[in-house]
């Protein structure tokens, strides 16, 4: 079979024109979900369409191959991707109906002494992290989110600390999908593609270390960053080293999960033996009441007796 030739620069015999028409399906995409207000399903629609015709009329790409690369999209979206959300919806309302996700919630309380920084980071870096390894596609977002807020951080600020958070573990995705296809579309051999992650590895890392400062910032400013930094440098310096040596040394697939049970392992043990200061200001400035310990938590009395 007559294998299809790719041109980088199909338009104009240019790279920049070509790239510039390849956006127009991207482009296409948020006019109508934030132009037109059309629903989500229908905005893909008009971009698949959009793509469609940009690869016959811009690209020159037969018809039959557009269609079947359409047909290999929404296969490829409908198994891996949706099949990956709907079990992580599954599961997160079974730990809300159970209790167990107030539990979990209660836990980083616990584990934070009360420091709503502290708290962020944990929640929004490292579990969202990891369930971003696990689910990835926008759940981390939503449920970290939520749980920040119960925490009683503004709106506008915990919704910016979880996007930022999750600038870090999103480079690999849900078990290192983004990875996975980058290989696939570019026609890697398994090894290549773990090359891949490998150059992901020693990018990404320099990221995850400063992102708990950003956060701090975001949350409580120059002030945050200096009473807090201890324990952000700590959780990132760990996250960013587990990420590297997972996806260099280890299964890829696994990186961000590797990563985001160590820094969880190094917060623990490194809050066994620092504790935050500035607490009560913090919360008066945030608006938030005065801590109160949860003594009703399984487990809370071995958690104390862990403590110094």
């Amino acid at each position: 079979m007559e294998r299809f030739a790719i041109d980088t620069a199909a338009i104009g015999g240019s790279l920049g024109l070509t790239a510039l028409v390849s956006t127009l399906p991207l482009l296409t995409f948020f006019v109508m979900l934030l132009g037109v207000k059309a629903r989500a399903h229908t905005s893909g629609a008009v971009a698949l369409l959009a793509s469609i015709l940009v690869a016959l009329f811009g690209m020159g790409m037969p018809i039959d191959l557009a269609l079947s690369s359409a047909g290999r999209g929404a296969l490829f979206g409908f198994l891996p991707i949706v099949f990956v959300i709907v079990m992580a919806i599954w599961f997160y309302e079974i730990t809300v109906a159970s209790g167990r996700f107030e539990d979990l919630r209660r836990t980083f309380d616990i584990l934070g002494e009360g420091d709503i920084r502290i708290q962020t980071i944990l929640i929004a870096f490292c579990f969202g992290g990891l369930l971003e390894a696990l689910a990835g596609f926008g759940a981390p977002v939503a449920i970290t989110a939520t749980m920040i807020l119960a925490l009683g951080v503004p709106p506008l600020r915990a919704a910016t600390a979880v996007l930022v958070a999750n600038t870090a573990p999103v480079a690999f995705g849900a078990v290192a999908i983004p990875i996975t296809t980058a290989g696939e579309v570019g026609g890697r051999t398994v090894e290549q593609t773990e090359n891949i992650a490998a150059i992901v590895g020693h990018q990404a890392p320099f990221l995850a270390f400063i992102v708990p400062f950003i956060i701090l910032f975001i949350l409580d400013g120059i002030r945050g960053v200096k009473e807090a930094a201890p324990a952000a440098f700590v959780i990132g310096l760990s996250f960013a080293i587990a990420q590297w040596a997972a996806s260099n040394f280890f299964a890829y697939q696994l990186t961000d999960v590797v990563a985001c049970i160590v820094s969880l392992g190094a917060a623990f043990l490194f809050l066994r033996v620092w504790n935050p200061k500035g607490v009560p200001e913090l919360r008066e400035r945030m608006n938030v009441g005065p801590h109160e310990a949860n003594t009703d938590l399984p487990g809370r009395r071995i958690w104390m007796a862990l403590m110094p």
